[in-house]
């Protein structure tokens, strides 16, 4: 008799907890922002993000990759970094150093300056140095073309060509008036109080700039940054720290994501995470999911045609990519 009402109250227990989970998945989840324009809608195309400004086509990060991005391949949105300069510019580049994508060093091959650079002490930080200092190398220096050649390496009209390092207020004024729908991804790479000065800067050049600025989405690694973007530039839709993504990601896997209380526009994430054992990311459930909060997915750095086309059939909202010439021609097998 014991055994009985035993099995019936463990069968009463697991009734409800199937009923919790059930109900949990039907409610319709809380948005995390009510008008999301990195969403693509069903059905639609994935938006094509120049990586680093497509630095497998032109010298990442320069202004002569962002107009070809934009004028010439046709990209929906430029993916980039921001440092920090010593007098207080907001300067794109993926390194908190220059070394590997500039002649600072001189005219010695980009493998000695890889050695070299295996020295913190000897490398050219953004930090270190002024707008004026930096604009003075040419970042085409180490490009090379599909055929190898090194095509921009004895540039001297480095202004004129757009090979200086580029500032956000020049990316901005370049594109404002001839491409005012143009979209951003911005990760702020100073921490501490410079990464705060960061934010202020970028969040007064938008000012200038107000059609861009709901069209920025800003990410960062650092959680101070983070909490001073959230609770001082709430305006600004952010992108979701690692910590946080990894807590979307994870509710979501368990079916709780009800009680996510996350706030990000976009959640940016690989292929797959490596916590020691490789974690796949390439859920359509992931995608659904962040959806139903109106959040977009957003997927670095697919360089592969292959990965390109599964996640445009997954329904994702961007493929961020070194090669946007590359992704365009992906497309057109879609339209």
């Amino acid at each position: 008799m014991k055994k009985h009402k035993g099995l019936k109250i463990t069968g009463i227990i697991l009734a409800a907890m199937v009923l919790f989970f059930a109900v949990i998945n039907i409610i319709p989840p809380k948005k995390n922002v009510e008008n999301n324009p990195f969403v693509v809608g069903k059905g639609a195309l994935p938006m094509v993000a120049a990586h680093r400004g497509g630095a497998l086509n032109n010298p990442e990060n320069t202004l002569l990759a962002f107009r070809e991005a934009v004028e010439t391949i046709g990209v929906d949105i430029i993916e980039s970094d921001l440092y920090l300069t010593s007098d207080g510019y907001l300067v794109y580049n993926h390194d908190s150093y220059i070394d590997e994508t500039c002649n600072v060093n001189g005219d010695i091959p980009l493998e000695e300056v890889k050695k070299l650079c295996e020295d913190e002490s000897r490398r050219h930080y953004i930090e270190d140095m002024t707008l004026s200092e930096l604009r003075q190398y040419n970042f085409g220096y180490y490009f090379e073309d599909k055929n190898g050649e090194r095509v921009y390496k004895d540039v001297t009209d480095i202004a004129e060509k757009g090979l200086q390092i580029a500032t956000v207020d020049q990316l901005f004024e370049t594109f404002y008036e001839s491409h005012p729908e143009l979209m951003f991804i911005v990760e702020i790479k100073n921490g501490g109080e410079k990464g705060k000065k960061a934010c202020r800067i970028l969040a007064d050049n938008l000012k200038k700039y107000p059609d861009y600025q709901d069209q920025m989405v800003i990410g960062t690694f650092n959680d101070e940054i983070e909490a001073e973007l959230k609770e001082n530039y709430g305006d600004l839709m952010r992108g979701a720290p690692t910590g946080t993504a990894a807590k979307f990601i994870l509710t979501q896997y368990l079916g709780v994501n009800l009680f996510d209380t996350g706030d990000f526009a976009c959640l940016q994430i690989p292929l797959s995470y490596d916590l020691g054992v490789e974690i796949p990311l390439d859920s359509q459930s992931l995608v659904n999911r962040a959806h139903r909060r109106n959040v977009a997915v957003q997927y670095w750095t697919i360089n592969d045609p292959e990965e390109m086309r599964m996640l445009i059939e997954m329904g994702v909202d961007c493929i961020m990519t070194d090669d946007p010439v590359l992704l365009r021609e992906i497309l057109k097998e879609y339209t």
